[in-house]
């Protein structure tokens, strides 16, 4: 049976395994999204095909199904396929058992049970982008590692691959990242794409347009005055991943401790790089791996130590889950660890696919371009939905809390020019109809109604504060790009304090936003702080 050959050697890159797909529960908004997201991955690992083995348990048991599931699945599958742009082009079947029908209702009175292999390849040119947000104390290696990882360079020692993302006078001189800085790189046909000149906005243009999949970093800050900042390239992005970086010299630190809280209030998987090992020896690289592995148990997290390729398949497929945290040895200036990297990264599936929901991102930040009548640009990661030039959309809240109509010019993803740009995507949006003095930091540029807010009830944990929060604490709200003070009009008991979780309500000192109820953020005031997720507005 060639089914059974095949599953013999288990899932693997372009090879997926699923017992059976029901229409009432895999075509919901969020299941629909994730198989769409999974099989988009498969297509591209796979170089335009992908193999579902259906009748298979996960572990690769050739379970079988009743004709009815067996058809029932197909069309599943088929119903994802046409949305992403694929088809199904064969598709091969076996029968495992002749058993009775066991009365369940799954069986369809033939008392067969099939096992099938569908081959699905796709229709469009088709590409993948992951987000991966840095984090992690200053001068642990950050901008460093990502410069040698985007142009394949080995580091002098002194960060000099870091110059390619901080761009700064200031940064350049001190040598640390003062602002949310980004990178690129891609991958096509399985190998790595890198940029000889990340600076070079041809460059970057050209290797979006030819990757098959693209990695964009957006590099935090470590410096702890800059926390803000930090927290608004965790919070404020459609990130994927998060990439906490540990300096083997240096160890877990306090912010090490505080970026990793961010990235996991934010339900991030992460992968940790502990760098510069080619400054200590071998027992100091124990030391800060095992401060590390602690530090990870303690939030209930699984570290696994990742030495081998052999090993990232598996890991990949778990790290979405959010248990696992792979732990990579690296050094940019012996480029140890950093081809394990790139390979991780490229077996790492997207995790936020959501095109099909209206179209919405959270503007980070403002500029006026001079000439060629491009005028206010704004730009920020496209957080669901799909954006195309040309298009009406919505921008606001207003001080006066209406939104304005705005129209779509032109859309960039690092510098290439493109019609149209979907969830996941760091976009810059050229518009037509509004001033850049009218646009502010965390107002949303969407299609569809939208209502502007100023009062909230939430779920809030306190990780911290010294004494007791009662009502008229204001603390500062990072909800997406937003940062914005709010007052806690009502808690649901007299007082709070840290460690204690409830629910309160808060209202936004200044200015009314565009939030709704899921969202997560985080507040904080001096050293307190505390995360929270939307209950419920009032509009």
């Amino acid at each position: 049976m060639k089914i059974a050959a095949i599953v013999e050697n288990g899932e693997r890159e372009n090879i997926e395994f699923k017992e059976f797909l029901v229409e009432e529960v895999h075509l919901r908004d969020d299941r629909r999204q994730s198989l769409a997201c999974q099989m988009k991955h498969r297509i591209i690992m796979g170089n335009g095909t992908a193999v579902y083995l259906i009748g298979v348990t996960d572990r690769g048991s050739l379970k079988g199904i009743s004709r009815e599931r067996f058809q029932e699945t197909i069309s599943v599958l088929n119903c994802i396929a046409l949305e992403i742009g694929a088809e199904i082009v064969d598709c091969n079947e076996d029968v495992v058992s002749d058993s009775n029908d066991d009365g369940n209702g799954d069986g369809d009175g033939d008392g067969n049970e099939y096992v099938g292999l569908v081959t699905i390849k796709n229709r469009i040119v088709m590409k993948e982008h992951i987000l991966v947000g840095s984090a992690g104390h200053v001068d642990h290696g950050k901008s460093t590692l990502i410069g040698s990882l985007i142009t394949g360079m080995h580091d002098d020692g002194s960060g000099k691959t870091s110059i390619f993302l901080d761009v700064q006078p200031h940064e350049i001189e001190r040598g640390l990242s003062a602002d949310l800085s980004y990178g690129v790189y891609g991958f096509r046909s399985g190998k790595t794409i890198h940029l000889k000149n990340p600076l070079n906005k041809k460059e970057q243009a050209s290797l979006v347009e030819s990757a098959e999949k693209l990695v964009s970093f957006v590099d935090t800050v470590g410096h702890e005055p800059w926390l803000r900042t930090a927290i608004r390239g965790i919070v404020g992005q459609k990130l994927d991943y998060g990439l906490l970086v540990v300096a083997a010299d240096d160890g877990v630190t306090r912010v090490t401790k505080e970026h990793l809280g961010i990235l996991l209030a934010m339900d991030l998987p992460t992968i940790v790089a502990i760098t510069k090992t080619d400054r200590v020896d071998e027992g100091r690289i124990a030391v800060a791996e095992k401060q590390l592995f602690d530090l990870l148990r303690i939030v209930g997290k699984i570290p696994l130590r990742v030495k081998f390729t052999s090993d990232l398949h598996l890991i990949s497929n778990k790290l979405s889950k959010g248990v696992i945290v792979p732990v990579i040895q690296t050094s940019s200036v012996t480029r140890a660890g950093l081809d394990l990297l790139d390979q991780l990264l490229f077996q790492l599936p997207k995790r936020n696919f959501e095109s099909e929901k209206p179209f919405q991102l959270y503007i980070d930040k403002i500029y006026q371009i001079a000439g060629a009548g491009a005028g206010t640009v704004v730009s920020g990661s496209i957080k669901q939905g799909e954006v195309k030039a040309g298009d009406q959309l919505l921008l606001g809240p207003m001080v006066d809390g209406d939104f304005k109509s705005v129209r779509v010019q032109s859309i960039e993803i690092h510098h290439y020019r493109t019609d149209q740009a979907s969830a996941g995507d760091i976009v810059g949006i050229a518009l037509k109809g509004v001033s850049p003095k009218e646009v502010g930091r965390g107002m949303v540029l969407c299609k569809g109604n939208h209502k502007a807010i100023k009062e909230f009830e939430a779920e809030i944990f306190i990780l911290y504060h010294p004494t007791r929060i009662k009502k008229g604490y204001e603390p500062v709200v990072h909800l997406e790009t937003i940062a914005e003070a709010a007052v806690f009009e009502q808690l649901d008991r007299d007082y709070m304090m840290a460690g204690q979780s409830g629910r309160v309500t808060l209202r936004f000192k200044f200015h009314p936003y565009y939030i709704y109820d899921g969202q997560k953020f985080i507040f904080r005031e001096g050293t307190s702080k505390g995360i929270g997720q939307v209950v419920r507005v009032c509009e």
